[in-house]
């Protein structure tokens, strides 16, 4: 870490990230994850499926949606910290609730914070599709590091 990342507060640096495509992590950028909102508490991301997201049976592989997820969980709990804490997942749980075709289906995650506690923290998320239906929801655990 950085001594510029160091002072940020973790709500800080996720809005550093600019909503740009070249502000996002390496593994957001090879799946081409976007930012859609960050709140003290809440964040939200998107992605648009593509064949090469594919199952064996030819929908969406439930680990993009995993993936979404714990992304999402995990920085809506960092937008809680402050400058020089970080954290990392202790437990994801998924539920998925149907399939996904990998023809461009747009796809919003929401993670909100359920306990931003010292030591461990919880949220919870779920992730609709383009037409504002259900694809998958989850918590999670994560530890704080102080």
């Amino acid at each position: 870490m950085t001594t510029e990342i160091e002072n940020l507060s973790g709500l800080e640096l996720l809005r550093s990230m600019g909503g740009t495509v070249e502000g996002m992590p390496p593994m957001a950028r090879l799946l081409g994850i976007q930012l859609e909102e960050i709140e003290f508490g809440s964040v939200s991301f998107s992605v648009v499926t593509r064949p090469d997201f594919a199952n064996p049976l030819g929908t969406l592989h439930g680990g993009i949606c995993a993936t979404l997820l714990d992304s999402v969980l995990g920085c809506a709990v960092h937008s809680t910290l402050e400058p020089g804490i970080g954290y990392g997942t202790l437990e994801l749980k998924v539920n998925y609730v149907r399939t996904v075709p990998v023809d461009g289906e747009r796809l919003i995650a929401t993670g909100t914070v359920l306990h931003p506690g010292r030591r461990v923290a919880t949220a919870e998320g779920k992730v609709i599709d383009s037409q504002g239906r259900l694809v998958a929801h989850g918590t999670t655990t994560v530890m704080v590091y102080r």
